[in-house]
């Protein structure tokens, strides 16, 4: 018995020791890059290799904090995704409240519909979106751009908008009536307050889905002066492949930083879950 019983042992040390290793290698997958950008960025002669900078240096950021490189597509980038985001979740708060509150037999097909719509490519609808923008005179327009991202981030934001809001007790709605509320007041006052972690999700998600996106703007707007920073950071591959890595990275990180202040601002609700026990029983 006490040989089975270190045989097992063994096998579960094995076992364990293959496993952490393998989440160290899937750990140092994402350091590495995240490395490369930090010393790049202090790195007057950075280049593709990881490696501490012999004499760090804030040149690359004097290099990028101007308004043609920097602050105007920062800009952009803010007044394009935050009215897309805007439009996202209002859209998605509208859309799944019926969805989840009115049961029907059309509800479930109407539901995978949507969500087999985030399956599609964008680059199989551009040429036609581009079309269609060309001829209602929305091509090259802040307002038009944030309309279609807004639209291509909407299926999935109801999903995720939904299965939140099936979370809140109807209860709590049926109360709001009975003082007098209308719907529209009982889904603002009520429902979204206390789903408000599912809301700070959403946010995030379509906030950072937009944030990334390059080829829905790259192909929609054509002045200059109104490309985000997903768009502007081609500024810094040279022709014949050259590329100032140093300044590249330093713009990275500037680039990432509103993301990162957005799910920091938003990270307490997000762990404070939706304490509806309270409300349910008062």
């Amino acid at each position: 018995m006490t040989g089975v019983k270190g045989v097992t042992t063994s096998r579960r040390t094995r076992a364990r020791l293959a496993s952490d290793g393998a989440l160290l290698l899937v750990a140092l997958a994402f350091a590495l890059p995240l490395m490369w950008l930090l010393f790049a960025s202090l790195d007057g002669g950075a280049d593709l290799r990881v490696r501490p900078p012999t004499s760090p240096t804030l040149e690359n950021f004097d290099a990028v904090l101007t308004d043609e490189i920097t602050f105007t597509p920062m800009l952009n980038s803010l007044l394009l995704c935050g009215s897309a985001t805007l439009l996202t979740v209002v859209c998605a708060a509208l859309a799944a409240y019926p969805l989840s509150r009115h049961r029907s037999r059309l509800t479930r097909p109407y539901l995978l519909t949507i969500l087999f719509t985030t399956c599609l490519p964008i680059t199989a609808i551009m040429v036609p979106v581009y079309g269609l923008f060309v001829q209602v005179d929305l091509i090259d327009t802040m307002y038009g751009t944030a309309l279609f991202l807004a639209t291509a981030q909407l299926p999935f934001a109801i999903w995720l908008m939904k299965n939140f809001m099936d979370g809140v007790p109807k209860v709590l709605e049926e109360a709001a009536w009975t003082d007098g509320a209308s719907t529209t007041q009982t889904l603002v006052r009520v429902v979204l307050p206390l789903m408000g972690p599912g809301v700070g999700v959403v946010t995030i998600y379509t906030f950072i889905m937009l944030w990334g996106n390059f080829f829905v703007p790259f192909m929609l707007l054509l002045s200059p002066e109104q490309l985000p920073a997903s768009v502007s950071i081609f500024t810094f591959f040279g022709n014949y492949g050259s590329v100032v890595y140093g300044q590249l990275a330093a713009f990275s990180i500037l680039y990432s930083t509103p993301v990162l202040l957005l799910y920091i601002l938003i990270s307490r609700r997000l762990g404070g879950g939706f304490a509806l026990g309270g409300a349910v029983k008062g």
